[in-house]
């Protein structure tokens, strides 16, 4: 069986790959369980070591590797030079950081010597979208790299060219062979994935409905998960903010990547008073976003990465519109011609129950709700199945250190657009997921966090534990 690679803004097809075998698979993981083993004896001195050559290797081919990603998904092709280039960042902060997350840790106890170490768990399996197709993969795969896992990877299957890409970097930047794997397989045999005895932990990208599946084979499993879901977002605009600021970060907050990724602000919620500034400046904005070839450098808004994305981000406008007092204001329809191509659209006094209120919306929609005040607003927040992160505007910095604490999310960027860093965790409650990825947390996720005692016992502890056995 094959898998074809389809250029989303011409729809025709870029090649074709071959489905690895279930003994291709087979030889695969018995591969990367041996390279594993080895690597997690080697100095994290190395290990990272690793990490600097993967992101000199990114930065060598960065114009082959956007283009890649621009072909298969779609992405204008100055974001896509900026994903490279983050994922280059990232292993350079792990390179950097990754000792100091790792050291021993001493904690003074009933021992002569007792304290935490932290061990790699061994083959983790990847399963990852297609909307950050190298990003998504180096966020994990540099803190695993480094604490002595070995990435194995099942990727979206719109995206095998990058798919393949990402294996080829790491093996030229001279990881030992088989320490990461891609695997071209169905979705449907992943669950067989996920129960082999050999893949020690889970983690995953991509949507609610595909982590609840993922999340109960990995239970049955008791193997550890990592799941970062959907979401959306709440960017929250109060009375008194810099609404002309406000209104120019939403636009890039909202129709980065053409509005596909889980972290794009989607529910812009707004208090009354300044809706009516707020909804014209953001559609002033958005007007001047260029639709169009995403290979050119001007283009601020591609197609969406496959035709069924489309259809469905169109038919959550038609439902939104039908469902109240919702009003159009900008786009709403697909454009003619070749290409899953969807322009940047707005809608105003969007309410709960209405879909583009209790749906995640992926792609270039933006919903607008009104709010009658702070605590209106807070409520309109948290008023959502999911939880990854949220961005409040207010020029009340001791209002915002309050709501940051109030508002049920997984991140909270006041006076900014939510985004992803190295250095600080990233990751959901709620239908969008649990665990962390990135910083020192991310690192930890996929460790054994083991405890280290060594006698003989002094009084310098508590015994109530001693006695109650535990």
């Amino acid at each position: 069986m094959v898998i074809t690679s389809v250029n989303p803004a011409t729809e025709e097809a870029i090649a074709t790959f071959e489905l690895h075998t279930a003994e291709q698979v087979e030889q695969k993981l018995t591969a990367a369980v041996t390279a594993q083993r080895a690597w997690r004896r080697t100095p994290v001195e190395e290990r990272t070591a690793l990490l600097t050559r993967i992101a000199e290797v990114l930065r060598e081919g960065a114009e082959e590797y956007a283009q890649i990603i621009t072909r298969e998904m779609g992405k204008p092709i100055t974001e896509a030079r900026a994903e490279i280039e983050k994922c280059a960042v990232t292993l350079d902060y792990y390179a950097e950081q990754a000792p100091k997350f790792l050291a021993d840790e001493r904690i003074a106890s009933n021992a002569s010597e007792s304290g935490v170490v932290f061990d790699p768990l061994g083959v983790v399996l990847a399963i990852m979208p297609w909307n950050y197709p190298f990003w998504q993969f180096f966020r994990f795969a540099a803190p695993a790299l480094a604490a002595g896992n070995a990435p194995f990877l099942k990727h979206a299957n719109n995206v095998p060219e990058a798919a393949l890409a990402v294996e080829e970097i790491v093996r030229k930047a001279g990881a030992p062979e088989g320490l990461c794997t891609t695997v071209l397989i169905e979705s449907h045999r992943v669950a067989g994935l996920i129960e082999d005895d050999r893949i020690a932990a889970v983690t995953l990208t991509g949507s609610t409905q595909v982590g609840r599946i993922v999340a109960s084979q990995a239970g049955k499993a008791l193997k550890k998960q990592v799941l970062e879901l959907g979401g959306s977002d709440p960017f929250i605009v109060l009375a008194g903010a810099d609404i002309a600021e406000a209104a120019r970060v939403a636009v890039k907050a909202r129709f980065t990547n053409v509005g596909q990724s889980c972290v794009n602000a989607k529910r812009f919620i707004v208090e009354e008073s300044v809706a009516d500034e707020f909804v014209a400046a953001f559609v002033e904005h958005a007007s001047a976003l260029k639709v169009g070839d995403p290979r050119e450098g001007d283009t601020h808004i591609g197609p969406l990465a496959r035709g069924d994305l489309r259809d469905e981000l169109h038919d959550q406008v038609l439902r939104t519109l039908a469902d109240g007092r919702a009003v159009l204001k900008l786009g709403g329809a697909p454009l003619e011609g070749p290409g899953y191509f969807y322009p940047p659209t707005i809608i105003d006094h969007v309410e709960p129950g209405d879909t583009a209120f209790e749906e995640e919306t992926f792609g270039p929609v933006a919903a607008i709700i009104r709010a009658r005040d702070v605590e209106h607003a807070v409520e309109l927040a948290n008023d959502t199945e999911f939880g990854l992160g949220a961005s409040l505007w207010t020029q009340d910095l001791e209002l915002a250190r309050t709501l940051t604490r109030r508002i049920d999310a997984g991140a909270v960027f006041v006076n900014g657009m939510v985004v992803s860093d190295a250095r600080l965790p990233f990751g959901g409650i709620k239908a969008s997921g649990y665990g962390r990825e990135l910083g020192d947390y991310g690192l930890r996720e996929f460790v054994n966090i083991k405890t280290v005692w060594i006698g003989p016992a002094t009084n310098a502890a508590p015994v109530a534990a001693e006695k109650i056995g535990e």
